[in-house]
């Protein structure tokens, strides 16, 4: 399940680090924020696939946080996070919206398991594997075939097929894409350039295993995966 932006809002350090250490060994892209302001900052800032939301903050109620992010960014998946094994606080956070919920001490292994099981729900509607026309994308191997056919990407390639399909049919801006596979920091580059070569490669790839061009240039604005 590569490629998906992650916040990872979270006080205890020791504890953030671990977390973000272990999914980022997980192929996602990890974003932090230590506290409430700090993850209100990022939120207004940039987009993610899914939040880790600690709800007991220093500065500020996580779930004040939950109610902004599902009115600003509805189909953000959230996984609250907290040390208090109360019912009052799971229900509250379930109906403002969450995804999910974890009571700590837990395993970072179950912490992925629940964070893919989210991303299956919100992105693929439940689906183990994607299928776009002769595409098929299985995220948990992170394998791609055509027409039968094993794809040998790269992972930026892969990400950015799977971040294609799950958007298909959208008009993509060269920042999105860019802000999706790299990072938040990717705003400090020159320019966007390096994307056209990813794009070119896949593009090349998917055509020897016998897949059509999916991917269309919509000048002046970005990219767009789309069979019409």
């Amino acid at each position: 399940m590569t490629g998906m932006k992650l916040l990872i809002v979270e006080d205890e350090l020791q504890l953030l680090d671990s977390i973000t250490e272990y999914l980022q060994q997980e192929g996602y892209i990890c974003e932090r924020a230590t506290g409430f302001l700090d993850a209100e900052e990022k939120l207004a800032l940039y987009q993610y696939g899914v939040v880790i939301l600690d709800i007991t903050l220093p500065d500020g109620n996580g779930l004040d946080l939950l109610h902004q992010l599902k009115k600003d960014h509805p189909d953000t998946g959230i996984l609250i996070v907290s040390a208090r094994d109360s019912l009052d606080d799971k229900l509250k956070g379930l109906d403002l919206g969450a995804d999910d919920y974890i009571t700590k001490p837990f395993h970072l292994a179950e912490l992925n398991s629940r964070i893919k099981a989210l991303i299956r729900r919100k992105s693929f509607n439940g689906q183990l594997k994607v299928t776009f026309q002769e595409i098929e994308i299985n995220p948990d191997s992170n394998e791609v075939h055509v027409k039968g056919h094993l794809l040998d990407l790269t992972r930026k390639e892969y990400e950015l097929l799977l971040y294609f399909v799950t958007n298909k049919r959208r008009v993509l801006s060269k920042g999105t894409i860019a802000e999706f596979l790299w990072g938040d920091n990717i705003d400090l580059a020159d320019n966007f350039d390096f994307i056209y070569t990813h794009i070119k490669n896949l593009r090349k790839k998917i055509e020897k295993a016998g897949g059509d061009d999916y991917i269309k240039t919509i000048y002046g604005l970005g990219y767009k995966f789309t069979d019409v």
